[in-house]
């Protein structure tokens, strides 16, 4: 605009920052610096084309005839004129050992004054290599930085500084830069490795932040990543309250007292240090506290008119990861003066309105925002007026100076946001600032200043519980509500109001009340088809921009018993085996009930009259009180009844077949032929002829019942065979003279069972032309009976006899001529020596030397003595040597009449007209039967080997032997008489040995092959 004549231009306001020319109207800045970020109007500027400076222009006619106002904005454009920096030059971050790979940590964030395209961009992490590559993560701020200084130092970037940006990654961090919702970047730092602090307690690395401008600024941080151990037990004071009392303006490193704190842990988690707990900013700039000894002294001089008590606690901390702290309380005092009160004024500043004492603030406010002008001032001079002002309470707010150039009469404060503040969280806060002047003693006055939260929708509505159990019983009326699910909002207003939903999955089976929460069902439930369901409900608030929150519910369906029990099967068929002890388990029967809880709850009864079965009420199995005889009965029905626990019962009915399988619990029984029953075979009979045919039963069933014939004793001469299926028995050898006589079979019938039942039955044969004389036959039929199966009965006894009767004598006759010959020697021998007795040898009497003793033939070897008779003197008899038959177990027989029927094959024997001084030689004898092994008597020669001696009888002894009956070994005669004219007869017959002078006696040793021949005789 330009003036013409008289017509001028005046700035009416604007001037600190704008100057006009009168005549041309050109607009122009004054010589002061225009510093956007400084601008009070800019501070809340979000939008980088929106920060303007207002004047006031007016046009004045000649002679101020007539005045035009004009209103006009100069909209300040931001440069890049500022470096982003950190919080601080170091940054710690402290990290636990053995985090899992992925855990996130978040970084501090960097400031730049300046914002849109000049703010922060990205942040990149350099690993300790500076050689290596970089990760980092790129973006871009939507939005401006909080004003205020930042330390850290600022280099600008230039081109080649971008190649940098790509994805680097270190060996163990990597950087994620995560967007915030208020468009800020926010750098967190991820563990990609294996972390162990005992290889490696911790990293440096570098992390930079670059703005966008061109050309770009940027700073660096050192981050130093420190690896924790583990850490548990705590420090703990000596005491919890320190009180001590400071004089003013101590000289710095002045110790005022020593806090002592034990830890129980060693190494690195026992060592304690020392650090400032909730400590203002006052105690941390007057004080030191020694980290590692625990003294407290003076760090800078203190003046009683800034702090007059200082209140702070101490922490003693571990160094263990996480650290372990105790807490205790210093109580400090200093001494001063004062006698003047200083005054306290608090004003507005910016757009922050204050009427009456009352300051609105939104709660979006950023952090360290000025909301208010805090002026202190004291009439006191020098010392005495030095003024400290100070906030009291627990207030997210904090007094920053104004400008350092104020004296020390006279201060200014701007009252600053110290934290974020949150509506919900406290609606309103009472800020009282306190001020202390530097008398002596010191005097203090205090000003509050109410500051108001104001609200934003910054909440969603947040239900009670994350999750509604309900139970709701089924077979409902449609329209019966379910339950009520209420949701709260902590904003205010419209923000705070909230209407409900479901989800569209349970929009058709239930449905709720937007405004009360009330949730129905609109069909009917039923339990058995589904028994719970789950569904979100959703509250909106009506704030802008909207916001919601959920919740789920679950609706457990409530049984009612409308469902009867079911049996698996409507006949429950079991097979078990006869037999079995009774209570052991036949069968399980499985029933099922729809309904849940007590009406699922299921009782089993057994309905039948004889109280055989018994069932178990928890698993359905169902035993027996008896055993099973399948002979007896083979099947078994009955009901099983099954009753829930619901109100009306409800039950239902299953049947029960049980069928008996049969076990191999009986032997065959033959019904022919009997045992004392024989058949009649004649000699001419031809091969395949059949003799007899064995017949058998069995109760049992299947294979148990399948039998099996086969001849287990009775056919040395393999003379008959069996038919193993149909028990016919044939002859198959041809017949001669010693197969006459009688022939025992001894047949064994086997069933097929398992283990295999058996029966054994004795079919007797008699070969020959005819039967002459049936007592006969019906004798040694009666005597087989009588003899153990062991002992074959085959053909003629004696046959073999016959053949043996010749060498029988020829042997007799030897030995009785040996005899003969060694008596004569003796004779011979008794007569040459000198006589000492006029009558010679009388019976009865002691005979100094034994001639009938045999000499000894291995002289290495000495006979053993009996100790007890070594003395005695022997009868004449006494040395002769005897054979006795021993017991199967090794022991003697020491009594004449002992029977020796434990010993198989020996026979009874008693004496027979013996005299009292004649040995008893008949127990040393056994009748037809083979020699037994044989013992010697102590007064025998006890060579290595064992004798035995063939003696002629004395003249006074006759012997009678009488077989056993039932003797098992024996070879030809043991059963049978050796006389041909009564061979089968029932008593045993005497064998008589003619009376006969003693004269020669001869002494041998047999070898194996006579003792053979012995024992056939």
């Amino acid at each position: 605009m330009e003036g013409s004549g008289e017509v001028t231009f005046s700035l009416e306001s604007g001037s600190e920052y704008f100057k006009i020319d009168n005549i041309t109207g050109e607009l122009s800045t004054t010589g002061r610096r225009t510093d956007r970020e400084k601008l009070p109007q800019c501070q809340m500027i979000f939008d980088e084309n929106e920060c303007f400076i207002d004047f006031e222009m007016s046009v004045i006619g000649p002679a101020q005839s007539w005045v035009d106002l004009y209103d006009g904005k100069v909209m300040v454009e931001d440069i890049n004129d500022n470096t982003p920096s950190f919080p601080s030059p170091v940054l710690t971050l402290t990290v636990e050992e053995n985090r899992p790979v992925g855990t996130l940590y978040l970084l501090p964030t960097a400031t730049d004054r300046d914002f849109g395209t000049n703010g922060i961009e990205r942040y990149e992490l350099l690993p300790e290599s500076a050689e290596g590559s970089v990760a980092g993560g790129s973006g871009r701020r939507g939005g401006p930085t909080a004003g205020g200084r930042r330390s850290g130092s600022g280099s600008e970037v230039g081109p080649a500084g971008e190649a940098g940006s790509g994805p680097g990654r270190s060996s163990v961090f990597e950087l994620q830069v995560a967007d915030t919702p208020d468009g800020d970047k926010q750098p967190q730092l991820i563990v990609k490795g294996a972390l162990d602090r005992e290889l490696r307690d911790s990293y440096e690395l570098t992390l930079r932040v670059r703005d966008g401008g061109r050309p770009p600024r940027s700073s660096s941080a050192l981050l130093r990543v420190l690896i924790s151990d583990v850490n548990d037990n705590s420090p703990r004071f000596d005491r919890g309250l320190y009180e001590a009392e400071l004089a003013e303006n101590s000289l710095p490193g002045t110790p005022i007292l020593q806090l002592r704190a034990a830890d129980l842990d060693t190494g690195v988690n026992g060592q304690i240090e020392y650090v400032f707990g909730a400590a203002t900013e006052s105690v941390r700039r007057l004080l030191r506290l020694d980290e590692s000894s625990g003294w407290l002294s003076v760090l800078h001089r203190i003046d009683r008119e800034e702090v007059g008590q200082l209140r702070f606690s101490v922490l003693a901390k571990d160094r263990g990861q996480p650290p372990r702290t105790d807490r205790a309380t210093v109580l400090l005092a200093v001494r001063d003066q004062n006698d003047n009160v200083p005054l306290i004024d608090i004003r507005k500043i910016g757009r922050i309105v204050l009427r009456g004492g009352v300051a609105s603030v939104a709660e979006d406010v950023l952090v360290d925002t000025p909301i208010a002008l805090v002026q202190v001032s004291d009439r006191d001079q020098a010392e005495n007026g030095a003024v400290t002002c100070t906030i009291v309470g627990d207030v997210p707010f904090q007094l920053k100076p104004a400008s350092d150039s104020e004296s020390e009469q006279k201060k200014k404060y701007f009252l600053h946001t110290s934290a974020p503040l949150d509506y919900e969280s406290a609606r309103e806060y009472s800020v009282v600032i306190v001020a202390v002047d530097s008398g002596s003693p010191s005097l203090s006055s205090n000003n509050s200043l109410l500051v108001k939260v104001g609200d934003i929708n910054d909440n969603p509505p947040i239900f009670s519980q994350a999750l509604f159990q309900v139970s709701f019983p089924e077979n409902n009326s449609p329209g019966d509500q379910v339950t009520t699910v209420l949701a709260s909002d902590a904003d205010d207003g419209k923000n705070a109001e909230i209407a409900y939903s479901l989800e569209p999955s349970a929009a058709g089976m239930f449905s709720i009340d937007p405004v009360k929460g009330a949730i129905t069902a609109n069909l009917v439930l039923d339990r058995e088809q589904t028994d719970q369901y789950q569904f979100k409900v959703v509250a909106r608030d009506k704030g802008t921009p909207t916001l919601q929150g959920s919740a789920t519910v679950l609706v457990q369906v409530k049984d009612t018993n409308d469902n009867e029990p079911r049996f698996m099967q409507d006949v429950f068929t079991f097979y078990v085996k006869e037999n079995l002890p009774p209570n052991s388990p036949v069968g399980m029967v499985t029933v099922m009930d729809a309904d849940e809880g007590k009406n699922a709850e299921l009782s089993l009864f057994i309905e039948e009259d004889n109280n055989i079965f018994s069932i178990d009420n928890d698993t359905g199995t169902i035993y027996s009180t008896m055993s099973f005889d399948r002979e007896q009965q083979t099947t078994y029905s009955f009901k099983v009844k099954a009753i829930d626990g619901g109100e009306p019962p409800k039950s239902s009915t299953a049947m029960v077949s049980l069928y008996v399988m049969d076990e191999n619990d009986n032997a065959p029984v033959i019904t022919f032929p009997k045992n004392a029953s024989y058949t009649l075979l004649p000699p001419s009979s031809n091969l395949r002829t059949v003799v007899a045919t064995v017949l058998a039963t069995d109760r049992d069933t299947g294979i148990n019942a399948d039998l099996n014939y086969s001849i287990v004793g009775g056919n040395p001469f393999k003379l008959f065979e069996i038919d193993s299926a149909s028990g016919v028995i044939s002859l198959v050898g041809k017949l001669t003279q010693k197969h006459y006589g009688l022939h025992r079979l001894v047949v064994q019938v086997n069933d097929s069972g398992q283990p295999s039942q058996y029966t054994t039955a004795m079919v007797h044969v008699f070969v020959n032309e005819s039967v002459s004389n049936a007592t006969i036959v019906e004798a040694q039929i009666a005597r087989s009976l009588r003899t153990t199966l062991k002992q074959d009965i085959a053909g003629d006894p004696n046959y073999e006899m016959s053949k043996q009767r010749l060498s029988i004598v020829i042997g007799v006759v030897a030995g009785v001529m040996t005899v003969i010959l060694i008596i004569l020697v003796v004779v011979l021998a008794r007569y040459c020596r000198p006589k000492k007795s006029k009558n010679g040898y009388e019976a009865g009497k002691k005979d100094p030397e034994d001639f009938f003793t045999p000499q000894q033939h291995d002289k290495s070897k000495k006979p053993k003595k009996d100790k007890k008779n070594k003395k005695s003197k022997q009868p004449l008899y006494s040395s002769i040597v005897t054979v006795e038959a021993s017991k199967p177990n090794g022991q003697r027989y020491d009594s004449v009449n002992e029977k020796l029927t434990e010993s198989p094959g020996m026979g009874r024997y008693r004496s027979m007209n013996g005299g009292p001084g004649s040995p008893d030689l008949g127990r040393h004898y056994k009748s037809s039967s083979p020699l037994p092994t044989v013992q010697l008597h102590p007064q025998s020669p006890t060579a290595g080997k064992k004798h035995q001696a063939v003696q002629e009888l004395p003249p006074a002894n006759t012997f009678v032997g009488t077989g056993d009956n039932i003797s098992i070994e024996s070879d030809h005669c043991s059963e049978y008489s050796c006389q041909t004219n009564n061979k089968y007869s029932k008593q045993s017959q005497h064998r008589t040995i003619h009376n006969q002078p003693i004269r020669n006696v001869k002494f041998g040793y047999l070898s194996s092959n006579d003792v053979t021949s012995l024992k056939r005789y």
